[in-house]
């Protein structure tokens, strides 16, 4: 008797032979899945919003027209930009990529950050593979090829000194750019080799001024005073700026003051005068109830509540022998948060500190 065979299992058996058949065809090779274009919405607002050019850069306009007129004039030295993180140094140097070389920038140049190795054999193989070899150009000039080392400072003593020779030798046809957070963690010939420029934290107004420009093509209901907190809180950082953004977004439909800091799990303003007021008035035993009630139902950090603490220290007025003192204290507790000492140990060291300088105000006072 014969077997019944299903169509389904007539369609199983060529789905198979014809796989069988693609992965012996395209053994040892990249095969190209067609996809979908990227969804724009979840892009993260960080790279969507990233400056194209050089005059989308919200700050260091000096800086930037510097680089612009070097560029210009085909004389672009090495570079080495420094200063803190989300201050405009990638965005830069890219824009600057785009100016040189227009839309096949990518081949044009090689990027490697901390999450690449960057040891010494990199330097000796890939990036001396890449400067190595001379670019083709169509137009009156040969075109100078770009070397972006990102996040400089992680690389090992031993790269960096062979990246040294590797710039000198090559330095006809392609320019290197290095940037770090620590300019003290690159070697001073290295240094030596390239033009410095420091980018420091984004004022409050260009910090407020890209923001409303994003609010704006987002269409988001943004208060001006959850706006005055994305800018407090990010420090002269764009990119924690746009991230925080886009975190209360998602939270919540309209960003106001609290919707930040509730997303964010900073202290508010009023909280941390409320705990200044208990550190300057009231008992050891009642500040430690109530601060420690006050932890524990808004879910704060005593490190973030050390750091607001100091800050409203700064602006209140007290002797300065005082301040000083409690300053250098205050001091101490967050280096020993920071290696995670004992929280409630660490919150009664805070309300001593304030009970001593109480007593030295009282002193003060007569």
């Amino acid at each position: 008797m014969a077997d019944t065979v299903s169509l389904m299992d007539i369609d199983e058996d060529e789905n198979q032979n014809l796989n069988n058949t693609l992965k012996s065809n395209n053994k040892g090779k990249n095969v190209v899945v067609t996809t979908a274009p990227p969804d724009t919405k979840a892009t993260p607002w960080v790279e969507k919003y990233r400056p194209q050019s050089l005059a989308d850069v919200a700050a260091h306009r000096d800086i930037v027209d510097t680089i612009d007129r070097l560029t210009s004039e085909n004389r672009l030295p090495h570079l080495l930009l420094y200063g803190p993180p989300g201050t405009g140094k990638t965005s830069t140097i890219l824009a600057v990529a785009r100016k040189l070389y227009g839309a096949q920038y990518h081949n044009m140049i090689l990027e490697l950050n901390a999450s690449d190795d960057r040891g010494i054999d990199v330097v000796r193989q890939q990036i001396q593979d890449f400067a190595s070899t001379q670019s083709f150009s169509f137009g009156a000039k040969a075109s100078v090829k770009l070397v972006l080392l990102d996040e400089a400072d992680a690389m090992t003593k031993d790269a960096q000194f062979a990246l040294r020779r590797v710039i000198e030798k090559y330095t006809k046809n392609t320019r290197f750019t290095l940037i770090c957070n620590h300019v003290n963690k690159i070697i001073p010939a290295l240094q030596s080799r390239c033009t410095r420029f420091r980018f420091a934290p984004l004022e409050p107004s260009h910090v407020t001024e890209r923001l409303k420009h994003v609010v704006k093509a987002e269409g988001l209901d943004v208060t001006e005073s959850g706006l005055a907190a994305l800018v407090r809180l990010c420090n002269g950082d764009m990119r924690k700026a746009l991230n925080i953004l886009q975190s209360t977004h998602m939270a919540s439909q309209q960003i106001t003051e609290e919707a930040v800091y509730l997303c964010t799990g900073n202290p508010l303003p009023n909280d941390i005068e409320q705990i200044s007021y208990w550190l300057l008035n009231e008992s050891f035993a009642d500040s430690l109830k109530r601060i420690s009630e006050m932890k524990t139902k808004k879910g704060l950090a005593l490190v973030d509540i050390v750091r607001e603490v100091t800050m409203f220290v700064f602006k209140i007025k007290m002797p300065s022998d005082v301040r000083v003192r409690l300053i250098n204290d205050l001091a101490d507790i967050e280096y020993r948060l920071s290696f995670g000492c004992n929280d409630k140990l660490q919150l009664g060291s805070l309300i001593s500190t304030f009970t001593k300088a109480r007593s030295a105000l009282v002193a003060a006072a007569k």
